[in-house]
């Protein structure tokens, strides 16, 4: 067969190959479009019902006002879905799915009427009862979460008959929430069931994308043997100039191959090119964030070194200003006194930045040992007025479990809680209530802190856990940088949410212990 023939014959093969292969591409690539966006209802559905279970928990826990709009906003993005996915896909999933959404809303607009009225009913309930005021801020916060239980609290404590409006709202209450957390199950079954039936579907359709890809591609094979000589021009050509590229990666320039006037293509060496663009993007931020830890390693080293220096000279100056103090009493002049004073203060202050110098620099390993953290955290309240004014800060703590064990070194987390304590006091000039939340949560223990202060500015909160950072005229910025290490080290976590004007809440989660 002359020349001619073969490239003519090869030419033709090919082509047909190809149009099958497109062919059958195009009719595999729709179906599979078709699947994965039902795929993608399907997990946008489950993902919403997720939430609408979680906004509807935090409303009856805790009855968040905020939780009804987003149950409420919830709902209509779940309608908004059904209402898409119906114009593409009308089976008996999503009709069943809708619904039982809709009885859900409706379960949900009732039981927002019926916790409305029981509201009123117990505003109405107090100037009848003088004894009711004792009780009121248990029952008006925890009717929602046992309904039937603070029924039974009115009846005994204030008499209250069986047919009383307020009793029967009371039941009525529990039964209609019985019922949708039984619907919200419902939902979330169907959700689920939809999302893995999807998943099989997609599955399914490329398992016989790829079989009949494994049938033609030895046919393929074949034809493309003829176009070796060029392919493989092509792939040497790129190789060689990746081989430079890597040369220099070796003599440490991180550069990425440039960008030729010819698209790269999407065969492997394409692949491989990109690969290795993202890898020196990668290198280049390693050796960035290993310069980054140099310095940070070289700063603890220096501030160890400065504070052993400064250590034995402050002792001195601290001794002698206190001895003098001391001694001088009523014989020593006033402009004296007042400059020993500030001597000693201005020493005080210098031993306690020497002193977080020092706990920066050493990153002492924690010492874990069973603790129970709530009285923890109340003794070491107790231990700020000597060092700080809290004549006007009212403490409150909140325990979901009176008594709740961790593992963990009693002296890092109680300097955790000093620091943070002092910081709550200073952001509140002496004057608020300091709040400590403690909840059980995924076998997580979760410390929630908050204070009444000023708050911390937007763009200051990504920058408070580093080292030296602060927004205190005569502060170190190193409190926040040793707290978040000692948490780190406890393989916790601690996050800020704060808002200028409104306070700050410091929330640590740390690993439960074995027993609670």
């Amino acid at each position: 067969m002359s020349l001619k023939k073969k490239i003519i014959l090869g030419f033709l093969t090919s082509s047909i190959i190809i149009v099958v292969l497109m062919i059958f591409a195009f009719a595999s690539f729709m179906e599979i479009r078709k699947e994965i966006h039902y795929l993608e209802l399907s997990d946008n559905l489950r993902s919403k019902s997720l939430q609408l279970r979680r906004h509807e928990k935090n409303f009856f826990l805790y009855m968040d006002a905020g939780a009804v709009e987003k149950v409420h906003a919830n709902l209509k993005e779940l309608q908004a879905l059904l209402n898409q996915g119906r114009r593409t896909y009308n089976n008996e999933e999503l009709l069943t799915l809708g619904k039982k959404i809709d009885d859900y809303g409706q379960k949900f607009n009732h039981i927002e009427t019926i916790f409305t009225e029981i509201q009123k009913q117990l505003t109405h309930l107090k100037p009848k009862n003088s004894q009711y005021s004792a009780l009121s801020q248990i029952i008006e916060t925890t009717f929602l979460e046992r309904p039937l239980v603070n029924a039974e609290l009115l009846k005994s404590l204030f008499s209250l008959r069986e047919e009383n409006p307020i009793i029967k709202n009371l039941q009525e209450l529990n039964t209609e929430m019985t019922a949708i957390r039984k619907d919200g199950e419902e939902i979330l079954t169907i959700s689920n069931d939809m999302d893995k039936s999807a998943r099989e579907k997609v599955d399914k359709a490329i398992a016989v994308s790829q079989t009949t890809a494994l049938i033609l591609f030895p046919m393929f094979i074949f034809v493309g043997l003829w176009a070796l000589f060029g392919i493989s021009q092509s792939t040497v050509r790129r190789l060689r100039i990746l081989s430079g590229e890597i040369e220099k990666t070796g003599l440490g320039n991180f550069s990425s191959v440039a960008e030729p006037t010819k698209n790269w293509g999407t065969d492997e060496v394409g692949l491989l090119i990109g690969k290795f663009n993202y890898m020196e993007e990668q290198l280049a931020q390693r050796e960035r964030e290993l310069l980054q830890s140099k310095k940070l390693a070289a700063i603890g080293t220096l501030a160890s070194g400065v504070a052993h220096e400064l250590n034995n000279p402050l002792n001195n100056i601290y001794t002698t200003a206190q001895r003098l103090i001391k001694k001088s009493g009523e014989e020593c002049p006033p402009f004296i006194k007042n400059g020993l004073d500030d001597i000693f203060a201005q020493t005080m202050r210098v031993k306690k930045i020497v002193s977080d110098l020092l706990e920066f620099a050493r990153g002492k390993e924690p010492q874990p040992v069973r603790i129970e953290l709530n009285t923890l955290i109340a003794n070491t309240y107790k231990l700020l007025p000597s060092s700080l004014n809290t004549a006007n800060v009212r403490f409150l703590q909140e325990n979901e479990i009176s008594q709740l064990f961790i593992s963990a070194d009693p002296e890092q987390m109680e300097q955790v809680f000093i620091n943070l304590f002092s910081n709550a006091i200073e952001a509140m000039s002496g004057k608020g209530d300091l709040t400590v939340k403690t909840i059980t949560k995924n076998n997580n223990i979760i410390i929630k802190i908050s204070d009444a202060g000023k708050g911390i500015p937007q763009e200051a909160i990504d920058k408070i856990f580093e080292p030296f950072f602060t927004t205190k005229e005569k502060g170190t910025g190193l409190g926040l940088a040793i707290v978040f290490n000692i948490i780190q080290k406890h393989h916790g976590d601690i996050q800020v949410d704060s808002q200028e004007g409104r306070g700050t809440t410091f929330i640590i989660t740390l690993p439960a212990g074995k027993e609670n």
